[in-house]
């Protein structure tokens, strides 16, 4: 059995792009076979011991050199985060998180998560697969692919670093024990941004509303972009501790960008059986 606090939230002043339908497999993974070093068995809600980057980063003045993989969809630095139903990423979120598909991630049946470090183009990177998975209860289809990259830019600055979401299919939202039906769908859908957890924080629009970010919804996560030509591919730049890009300009078949304030916030309780 487990539980958790469910925190959703009304948020406005977004940046309005648009997408394309059709439930197209986009591509953007860069190379599943990387980042399979190390393996997070199938479970539900579970998370790593504290993993080293390989490297460190300045995220808005605190270095971090190691980092929690979590089952659900995000890598938190201060600790690991096992909460299944996911809230709105505000200037209130006091936990510093990487999201890039925040949702009830149940690994027990499908593909488990996979992590590890690696280099690309030169570049030392760490990355986190979130191939093939299914969600809470026990479903391995339908299934999600997507990913994040972290990679090391020591050599523009001490601690500078970029990151990538990257998405190939987002097929379900949410899980059951967040209200989901057995498909997937419903509920108290998924959310992808990140946040230093002291006031700056950026959330993808569309999370948080059903059907958005699924691949024929209106803000589909693989039919958009953001610093990027490729469809389903996110960047962002950190210098100087500061994401450089926090309120960037969408690109021309890009995502909306939201995360300019909260109207409202309310909680309620949920609980699962396992």
């Amino acid at each position: 059995m487990k539980q958790a606090i469910l925190k959703t939230a009304i948020i406005g002043a977004a940046i309005i792009g648009f997408s394309a339908g059709g439930n197209a497999y986009a591509g953007a993974v860069h190379d599943s076979s990387l980042f399979t070093t190390n393996t997070l068995p199938g479970n539900d809600d579970g998370s790593t011991g504290l993993v080293s980057l390989g490297f460190s980063i300045n995220f808005y003045g605190t270095t971090y050199s190691n980092l929690y993989v979590n089952n659900n969809g995000n890598v938190t630095f201060t600790q690991p985060y096992g909460t299944f139903t996911p809230s709105a990423i505000t200037s209130s979120s006091s936990l510093p998180i990487i999201a890039p598909f925040f949702a009830d991630v149940d690994t027990r049946s499908g593909s488990p998560v996979t992590y590890g470090a690696s280099t690309i183009g030169g570049q030392n990177v760490f990355g986190v697969n979130w191939i093939d998975v299914g969600y809470y209860s026990n479903h391995a289809n339908p299934n999600n692919s997507f990913q994040l990259i972290i990679t090391d830019r020591s050599d523009i600055g001490a601690g500078d670093f970029d990151f990538q979401f990257n998405y190939d299919r987002i097929l379900w939202e949410s899980g059951q024990a967040s209200g989901s039906d057995a498909n997937g769908l419903g509920g108290t859908s998924a959310v992808a941004g990140w946040t230093n957890g002291l006031g700056t924080f950026l959330q993808l629009a569309g999370s948080l509303v059903n059907g958005a970010l699924l691949d024929n919804g209106p803000n589909a996560l693989i039919a958009n972009s953001l610093n990027s030509n490729t469809l389903g591919q996110y960047n962002f730049r950190v210098r100087n501790g500061q994401v450089e890009n926090n309120n960037p300009v969408p690109e021309p078949a890009s995502l909306a960008l939201l995360g300019l304030g909260a109207l409202g916030l309310f909680a309620a309780r949920r609980r699962k059986t396992a």
